[in-house]
């Protein structure tokens, strides 16, 4: 057999938008719940205009801290926290998500402990590949300056994964997937024979 060739990659979407959309995609608990924030931001192209057809998943603990493994995230019954969930874009480019404080994990033996974070990842036209990316909570400033991610970055490049905690108690995180102020986005290389 001859060498095969590679075909070229195709972008994500938008026909996306169309099929993984569901009822109550992005209400992690029922708005109003006890505990409940909204999480709420906007998404950007290299321009600084915003995106109308950006789909965003994210995934996170508890409010304790906890990797939630609950059955339940397509199903929404309203009660149920799966820590998992999805949103779709507007058309001026804003997205929500009904969630809550993640609180923190407890540490890796060996590894320095994480703040608190959100992970994202994106979905929007012209991707070939869904980027990645954390959502970080602003208030312990401690917790932030240890964590093994930030202090990696530059300071002026943390900033792009630190929310704003909004007067209702709820976060806002704008999302810039290219130009002045751009996201940190992560890459994750699979290393064989490595453990999760």
């Amino acid at each position: 057999m001859g060498k095969l060739t590679p075909t070229p990659g195709q972008t994500v979407g938008p026909f996306y938008g169309y099929a993984l959309p569901f009822p109550k995609d992005n209400e992690l608990l029922a708005p109003g719940s006890a505990g409940s924030i909204r999480l709420q931001g906007t998404v950007y192209d290299g321009a600084g205009e915003p995106i109308p057809d950006a789909i965003l998943e994210i995934w996170q603990p508890d409010a304790e801290g906890n990797v939630v493994q609950r059955t339940g995230s397509l199903v929404r019954d309203g009660y149920t926290f799966t820590g998992w969930g999805r949103a779709a874009v507007g058309n001026s480019g804003v997205f929500t998500f009904t969630t809550v404080n993640p609180g923190p994990t407890p540490p890796v033996p060996g590894k320095p402990a994480a703040a608190p974070f959100i992970s994202v990842a994106v979905f929007a036209r012209g991707l070939m590949n869904r980027l990645f990316t954390r959502i970080y909570l602003p208030e312990n400033e401690e917790a932030l300056a240890a964590d093994p991610l930030l202090s990696s970055l530059d300071p002026e490049r943390r900033s792009t994964l630190i929310a704003r905690r909004d007067p209702d108690g709820g976060l806002t995180w704008d999302l810039r997937l290219q130009g002045a102020n751009e996201t940190v986005f992560l890459d994750f290389e699979s290393v064989e024979g490595a453990s999760q």
